[in-house]
């Protein structure tokens, strides 16, 4: 009789957040719709597929026109089918047997699922619970004393919203033997990016994912690390891991760098809305304890009964992701904000 292996057996399959909610606050997604032209501009790109044929194994011209948005050499990158396959991928190919993985915690919770299907003991750093900062020299420290010989962690953080300084990043690599692998998923929405840096060090690589900034349908990510690193992950991923049709979007999307960053300063906009008034409502509501500062496109706000106020958020159809004694709020519409704030003021007479 077959016995799944132990460390399986305690695995929980991802749950998103199901339902008709009219508010989709809960997945960090944007709320801008795709406009029509684009959308004309990429079902014309998908028209002229040759859907019998395998699609460009090496993602040539998707990767030249990610390179040339961020301004970097198109040799340093590698795409994926969403930024979780290269997270699957370097965790499976750049830890051998019993070497072990840092990571943070809270942190973006795919880090440990795919740790532990791999096999890979994991050390985890804990943040200050009161701050939730990053302490740059505590964990410097931690990962020596670990042993670990790789670190994983996103920056800006998923879910704190709060970020590392690009000098606190450089030191961080330059202080440890260990490979980095720095998840700059939401630095779209900020400053401090390293990915000019990819070149310069032998052990970071960057992640980086369209799902943030308006394209979470194609399911499309990229690795930025310097040759070696590079050709190690283009060797060991899977052949033809992006479908034509995600190269065909990808490569409409990153030629409209303009509207790109018209998207990112509207979402920009509406979180600093967003924070402001949630700060306005916790000066009147004391179940609002904190709001954290941004650099993500949502806001991570510390609640007394916290569950109780998700659970009430659901009730009027309004989805917000629940994280413990906070809840974790995508930035929205105007009028989904408003809706939102609303419901809390009711919900906290």
């Amino acid at each position: 009789m077959y016995e799944l292996p132990k460390r399986l057996k305690s695995l929980i399959p991802y749950q998103p957040i199901t339902g008709a909610y009219s508010v989709r606050l809960d997945a960090n997604e944007s709320f801008l719709d795709t406009p029509d032209w684009l959308r004309e501009e990429i079902a014309a790109a998908i028209k002229k597929i040759a859907f019998h044929r395998y699609p460009d194994p090496l993602c040539t011209e998707l990767r030249e026109k990610f390179a040339a948005f961020f301004h970097i050499d198109p040799q340093l990158v590698t795409a994926g089918n969403g930024s979780d396959e290269l997270i699957g991928l370097i965790i499976n190919t750049f830890l051998g047997p019993g070497e072990k993985m840092a990571m943070v915690r809270p942190d973006f919770s795919m880090y440990s699922i795919y740790a532990e299907i791999a096999g890979v003991p994991t050390a985890v750093y804990e943040k200050e619970p009161d701050s939730l900062e990053l302490d740059r020299d505590g964990l410097i420290s931690f990962v020596k004393e670990s042993g670990a010989k790789l670190l994983i962690f996103s920056n800006p953080c998923n879910p704190t919203s709060q970020k590392a300084t690009m000098e606190d990043m450089i030191q961080i690599i330059e202080s440890l033997d260990c490979l980095v692998v720095a998840d700059e998923a939401y630095m779209d929405f900020s400053e401090g990016s390293i990915l000019h840096l990819a070149q310069k060090y032998d052990n970071l690589i960057l992640l980086k994912t369209c799902s943030k900034i308006g394209m979470a349908g194609i399911r499309l990510g990229f690795a930025v690390a310097n040759p070696a690193l590079t050709r190690v992950l283009q060797a060991v991923r899977s052949p033809y891991n992006v479908n034509a049709m995600t190269q065909a979007a990808g490569c409409i999307w990153f030629s409209h760098g303009d509207y790109i960053r018209s998207c990112v300063e509207q979402i920009k906009a509406s979180r600093n809305a967003l924070c402001r008034e949630l700060a306005a409502l916790g000066e009147q509501k004391k179940e609002i304890l904190q709001v954290l500062p941004s650099y993500a496109n949502f806001v991570f706000l510390h609640m007394s009964h916290a569950k109780s106020v998700f659970e009430n958020l659901a009730q009027q159809g309004i989805a917000v992701r629940l994280m413990g004694e906070y809840l974790r709020i995508t930035a929205g519409s105007e009028m989904e904000n408003k809706q939102l704030l609303t419901a809390l003021e009711e919900i906290l007479k």
